[in-house]
C-alpha cells in the first residue's frame, strides 16, 4: 500500500472515530447534562449529598419506580398509558379508605372494620390490573391507539375518583387517619443509617418493596415467555403474529401488569401521603413516562431495560429534589419536566433513524 493510500485510510479512520465519539456524546447528552446539573447542585448546596437528603431521594425513587416499571411495558409496545396517574389515585383512595383507624373521626366506612393489610394489597393490585386490562382490551381488540384509549380511561377514572371520595361519611374530604398496621407496613423502618449528626435516618420499608418488585419485573421481562413475546410484539407485530405470539392476550397482559403496578403504587401512596384526595396521583404518568424515555425505553417499540428505568427514575428524582433545594419555583418544574421529555424523545428518534 502506497504512503498516500495509508494517509487517506488513516484520515478516513480518524474521521470515522470522531463521528463515532460525537454520536456517542449526542446519544448520551441528556445523561451528561443531568449529571453536570447534579454536580452543580452538590457544589451550591452542601446538604444535597448528606445522608438525610440521599435517603429522601432514595425514598422518592422507590415511590415512583413501580409506576415507571408498569408504564414501560406499554411503551415497549409502542404505546403509552395516560390513565396511570388516575389509576394510582383511585387505588390510593380505596386503600386508604379501607385501612383507616377505627378511632378516626369521620371514618369513611364507619361500619367496616380495618381490613388486613395483605387483603388491601390484593384489592388495590387487582383493581389496578382490571383497569389496565380494560385499556389493553380496547387497544388489542379494536386496534385503537393507546393514547386515545388511556386518555378516555383517564377521564372515566377521574370521575370515579371524584364520586368515590364523596361516598360514605367522607363527603369529599381528604381520606386520612390511617391504621398503625398500614403506616408501619409502608412507612415503618427496619433499617436506619447514621446521618453524620449523631443520629440515624430511617429507610422506609417501601424502599425494600420497590427493590423486590424491580427484581420481579426484571425476571418477567428477561426470563419468561411473556417477556420475550412483549418485546417481539413491540418490535414487529406482524412478525410476532406469524411466529405464533398471541397478540391479543399479550397486549392485554402487558396493560394488566402495568395496572397492577399502578395499584401497588396507589397502595403505597395511600400511607406515604397520609391525606388522600381526588388529586392524589395527579401527573404521575408524566413522571413515569419521563423516567422511561430518560432510561432508554424507546417509543419506536421493542427496546428497553429494567436498569435503564431505575436510572431514569433516580435521575429525575435527583433533578427535582435538587431544584427544590435550589429554591426553584414549583410551577417552573413542570416546564423543566416537559423539556426533558421532549429532549429525550428527540434523542430516541434520532438514534432510531440513524440505526434505520
Amino acid at each position: 500500500m502506497s504512503k498516500e493510500s495509508k494517509e487517506l485510510q488513516a484520515k478516513a479512520q480518524s474521521q470515522w472515530d470522531a463521528k463515532k465519539v460525537g454520536n456517542l456524546l449526542l446519544d448520551n447528552a441528556l445523561y451528561i447534562l443531568m449529571i453536570i446539573f447534579v454536580i452543580y447542585i452538590a457544589v451550591v448546596n452542601e446538604n444535597f449529598l448528606k445522608v438525610p437528603s440521599l435517603v429522601n431521594i432514595l425514598s422518592n425513587t422507590a415511590a415512583y419506580l413501580p409506576a415507571a416499571l408498569g408504564i414501560a411495558g406499554c411503551i415497549v409496545l409502542t404505546g403509552t398509558d395516560l390513565s396511570a396517574g388516575r389509576n394510582v389515585g383511585l387505588t390510593a383512595c380505596v386503600s386508604a379508605s379501607l385501612l383507616q383507624a377505627a378511632t378516626t373521626a369521620n371514618k369513611m366506612w364507619p361500619d367496616l372494620d380495618t381490613l388486613p393489610v395483605a387483603l388491601v394489597i390484593i384489592i388495590a393490585m387487582v383493581l389496578g390490573a382490571v383497569i389496565g386490562a380494560f385499556n389493553g382490551f380496547w387497544v388489542a381488540k379494536f386496534k385503537l391507539h393507546p393514547f386515545i384509549v388511556t386518555l378516555g380511561t383517564q377521564l372515566i377514572l377521574y370521575t370515579c375518583l371524584l364520586l368515590y371520595v364523596k361516598m360514605g361519611n367522607n363527603n369529599g374530604m381528604a381520606i386520612s387517619g390511617m391504621a398503625d398496621s398500614y403506616n408501619n407496613f409502608v412507612k415503618g423502618a427496619i433499617v436506619s443509617v447514621p446521618n453524620g449528626s449523631g443520629g440515624v435516618t430511617p429507610i422506609p420499608n417501601y424502599v425494600w418493596y420497590a427493590i423486590l418488585l424491580t427484581a420481579l419485573m426484571w425476571f418477567i421481562w428477561n426470563k419468561t415467555t411473556f417477556g420475550k413475546n412483549m418485546f417481539a410484539l413491540g418490535s414487529n407485530e406482524e412478525a410476532a403474529r406469524v411466529s405464533g405470539v398471541n397478540v391479543f392476550l399479550t397486549t392485554v397482559m402487558v396493560f394488566a401488569l402495568a395496572g397492577a403496578m399502578y395499584g401497588w403504587t396507589g397502595f403505597i401512596e395511600g400511607a406515604r401521603i397520609g391525606s388522600n384526595t381526588a388529586n392524589t396521583g395527579y401527573n404521575y404518568e408524566l413522571d413515569a413516562i419521563a423516567a422511561c424515555v430518560i432510561g432508554g425505553v424507546s417509543f419506536v417499540g421493542g427496546i428497553g431495560k429494567i436498569r435503564g428505568i431505575v436510572i431514569g427514575v433516580l435521575l429525575l428524582r435527583l433533578i427535582f429534589v435538587g431544584l427544590t433545594m435550589l429554591g426553584v419555583n414549583q410551577d417552573l418544574q413542570y416546564l423543566i419536566k416537559g423539556a426533558i421529555i421532549l429532549f429525550a424523545c428527540a434523542l430516541d428518534m434520532r438514534k432510531y433513524l440513524v440505526k434505520k
